[in-house]
């Protein structure tokens, strides 16, 4: 997503393009922000002239190393200047203004990051093959993991062992083969199922959820503990997971102060302060 924003703050404009992680390769994700940023002009009658004088700060997943990075900002592009950091840094900064706090994004995967007295800790958001504790993805493969299990009699089944196993025509080799080309968020698509039959008290939703939630927890309290004084939940699975988190965590709970475009918008002004035009 690209939002545009003049020199005295007034939205211009926003637009949208193709997935900018950086695992997916600095050239294409490169092609998406340009894509995002050409709709955006777009949306506010601009042409392409405009790039020429556009500060482009940029908040990309899987921008967690210099090599990748570095390979990003090699890539051609048509705009004045750009910063490039993480789609969590950018978040931290519109959630809290650039003030002290920490964020912790819960969707396909979970990440916290807090900022304390400059001081920047990542907490989790590695991935979802080592990380990644509670997100979607995990609450997802837990679902699937354990329907199997109740297929072959090692789980007792259940509603949503049974919803599942539907899905599949109640065939784990099918299950098997989905699985091998299965994204992260193929499997927390469904997230939501767990979590409504969670609320019933299912035998298999319940202790997945509250496993999702103690990886959560656990994540929160070590923002807290270097030092934030207050997170702000974010992410898709921010509401729904909310009220399973223990409650010294959810005192501790904040509302952002501006979305993470809204960051990102305020990285480009630090990078320069005075902007011309668009």
């Amino acid at each position: 997503r690209a939002r545009i924003r003049d020199a005295a703050g007034q939205l211009l404009g926003e637009g949208e393009g193709g997935p900018a992680n950086a695992r997916l390769g600095a050239s294409v994700a490169m092609a998406s922000v340009v894509e995002a940023a050409e709709a955006a002009m777009r949306a506010v009658g601009l042409d392409k002239a405009a790039f020429s004088r556009s500060v482009v700060a940029l908040g990309m997943a899987g921008a967690v190393d210099d090599d990748k990075r570095n390979q990003l900002l090699a890539q051609p592009h048509p705009f004045a200047r750009i910063a490039l950091d993480t789609d969590g840094y950018i978040a931290w900064l519109g959630a809290h203004g650039g003030r002290d706090g920490a964020i912790l994004i819960i969707g396909t995967g979970s990440a916290g990051l807090a900022v304390v007295n400059g001081e920047r800790w990542n907490i989790g958001g590695w991935g979802h093959v080592i990380s990644d504790d509670g997100s979607g993805f995990e609450i997802g493969a837990q679902a699937v993991r354990h329907a199997v299990w109740a297929h072959d009699g090692m789980a007792p089944m259940t509603e949503l062992s049974r919803a599942l196993l539907q899905r599949f025509q109640n065939d784990p080799a099918q299950i098997v083969t989905w699985a091998d080309a299965a994204r992260p968020t193929d499997f927390a698509q469904f997230t939501p199922l767990v979590f409504e039959h969670a609320q019933k008290e299912d035998e298999l939703a319940l202790p997945i959820v509250t496993a999702a939630a103690a990886g959560i927890a656990r994540i929160a309290q070590r923002l807290l503990d270097v030092g934030a004084p207050s997170i702000c939940l974010m992410g898709g699975l921010a509401e729904p997971m909310r009220p399973w988190l223990p409650a010294p965590i959810q005192a501790r709970l904040t509302a952002p102060k501006a979305d993470a475009l809204d960051g990102a918008i305020l990285m480009a002004r630090r990078l320069q302060p005075a902007l011309q035009g668009a």
